[in-house]
């Protein structure tokens, strides 16, 4: 069983890696390699279905895919302002974010409640709640454009 102490020092050198792994550049860039020791090998990320990378994500190899996923949506994502509660193996992290969608371009700033289980010193579980999973989904997908027919030009004569 994890101490509180163990989970928040987890969770902190996770949330640093990840921020070295963006700024590095991100899936595209960066190794994975720089996270892998804070998950689990059977690791599993529970993610909104709503959102352009909602669905569950599984081991390394499902982490990967969705901070690709996560790279593909956001030009930017910053994490302002965290705070950290945790019993045990449960941590429940409240997460202040910025973000810069990449199909719109708009900014968005928005928090996400993460419950997470720490095992062993390693992260099993991620379940993140967000506020307004629309606003999100809308700031990540351009919008539909409808053609309306032009009507043919009036006979004259």
């Amino acid at each position: 069983m994890a101490s509180t102490t163990e989970s928040v020092t987890v969770l902190t050198g996770m949330y640093a890696a990840e921020a070295e792994y963006l700024a590095a550049g991100g899936p595209d860039e960066a190794s994975f390699d720089l996270l892998a020791p804070f998950f689990a090998p059977d690791v599993e990320l529970h993610q909104a279905d709503a959102l352009p990378y909602g669905g569950m994500w599984r081991g390394h190899n499902g982490m990967k895919q969705f901070f690709l996923m996560m790279g593909q949506a956001w030009e930017s994502f910053d994490m302002v302002e965290q705070e950290f509660l945790a019993t045990g193996e449960t941590a429940v992290v409240l997460t202040q974010v910025r973000a810069r969608a990449r199909a719109t371009g708009r900014e968005l700033t928005f928090p996400i409640l993460q419950a997470i289980t720490v095992k062993d010193g390693r992260i099993t579980e991620v379940r993140p709640f967000y506020w307004d999973t629309r606003a999100i989904a809308d700031a990540c997908t351009m919008p539909t454009q409808t053609q309306t027919p032009t009507p043919a030009p009036a006979p004259t004569g």
